[in-house]
Parts: C-alpha cells; sequence; structure tokens
C-alpha cells in the first residue's frame, strides 16, 4: 500500500462521516418539524374545544333520539379532535353540542357511546390526578369508582354495554360528568380547587 492509497482510503473514511453527519441532521431535522406539526395541530384542536367559563360546558345535555349520518359525521370528528389535543375522551358538550354523547379511546380501541349511562359502580375507589382537554393545564386529584358498568348505544342504534375498569373505568366517568355539566373542579378536593381556580381566573379574564 502506498501512501497515495493510504490518504485515498482516509478521505473515502472521512466522507462517510460527513454522510453519516448529513443523515443525523436531516433525521433530526424531520423529528423536529414532525414535532411542531403535531403541536400546531393540538392547538387548532384545542381551539375547537370549550374552554373553561363558556356556558355549555355547565349544560345537562339531551338524549339523542335520531341515529343518522349526522350523528355519525359527530362521532368521527370528535375521534379526531380527541387524537389530535392529545386526549383520551371528549364529550359531545366539549364541542358546543348539546347532545349525550362522547367518545373515548379504550385500551386502543376508539368507541362513541350515546345516551351513557352508569348501569354499576365498583364499590372500589381510587384516587388519581386527572386533566381536561377544556380546562387547559390544570390538574387535580378525583376520587372515581375503580370498575363500572356502561350500558349506552352505538353510533348505528345498537345497544352496547361494557364492563370497565383501571383507566378505561376513569375517563367514561369524566366523560358521562360532562354530559350532566359536572367538571373535575366540582369533585376534587378542596385545597385543590383552589389551587385550580387560581390558575384558571386568570384565563378566565384573558378569554374575554
Amino acid at each position: 500500500m502506498t501512501d497515495d492509497d493510504h490518504d485515498h482510503e482516509h478521505h473515502h473514511h472521512d466522507h462517510d462521516h460527513d454522510h453519516d453527519d448529513v443523515e443525523v441532521d436531516f433525521d433530526a431535522d424531520l423529528a423536529a418539524q414532525e414535532e411542531a406539526e403535531q403541536r400546531a395541530r393540538r392547538q387548532i384542536a384545542i381551539s375547537q374545544i370549550r374552554q373553561y367559563g363558556d356556558p355549555v360546558l355547565r349544560m345537562r345535555a339531551n338524549e339523542v333520539e335520531t341515529f343518522d349520518d349526522e350523528l355519525e359525521m359527530l362521532a368521527n370528528r370528535m375521534f379526531l379532535l380527541m387524537h389530535e389535543a392529545d386526549g383520551v375522551g371528549l364529550a359531545a358538550t366539549q364541542i358546543g353540542i348539546v347532545k349525550r354523547v362522547f367518545v373515548f379511546n379504550n385500551e386502543g380501541e376508539d368507541v362513541a357511546v350515546v345516551n351513557p349511562v352508569l348501569a354499576k359502580t365498583g364499590r372500589d375507589v381510587e384516587v388519581d390526578t386527572e386533566g381536561c382537554l377544556s380546562l387547559g393545564p390544570v390538574r387535580m386529584p378525583v376520587e372515581r369508582s375503580v370498575d363500572v358498568t356502561l350500558e349506552g348505544v352505538a353510533i348505528d342504534g345498537t345497544p352496547m354495554r361494557l364492563e370497565l375498569e383501571g383507566t378505561s373505568a376513569r375517563v367514561v366517568q369524566h366523560e358521562l360528568d360532562h354530559l350532566d355539566g359536572k367538571l373535575i373542579i366540582d369533585r376534587t378536593d378542596p385545597e385543590a380547587r383552589r389551587e385550580a381556580m387560581a390558575q384558571l381566573r386568570p384565563r378566565l379574564v384573558l378569554s374575554r
């Protein structure tokens, strides 16, 4: 091997390193772009969700009587908003529709429930931290039943009955509260409620 061959080999090796650096930079730029797009989609989704202080969040939703294409479109819109807002559940009242419909993610499966009713709640309860797409960054402890039986109707009008526990049970209780005009600030302890209101009141003033 001559010196010329040695220099050529080093030059080729350096070129490979440069190529690797370009790939790393490209991957980083792509990841940053995707993250920025995801944040933008979330902000757009959140902007379509009613926020604390909106009177519709305190209204009791009406029973659904008509199962048609409009109802299906509503559910599909709610699924999209739920996912783009990084949520696990969304009630119709949160988008200004006063109908007893909510959607949630049940262990990876999207489910829409019409005219939901808690047919049974277990004896065991658990306190855990909850947030809400209508309350911004506010989080607070809420006591819920660990397991529940939810009855309702699917979008196509088929009766449904779900035995739920853990996170899914908590989510449906949260969403059902929305349909009754209740928020997590109504279910938390006094101290947590005061702390939450200290965050929510300035947001309420700014939104007017």
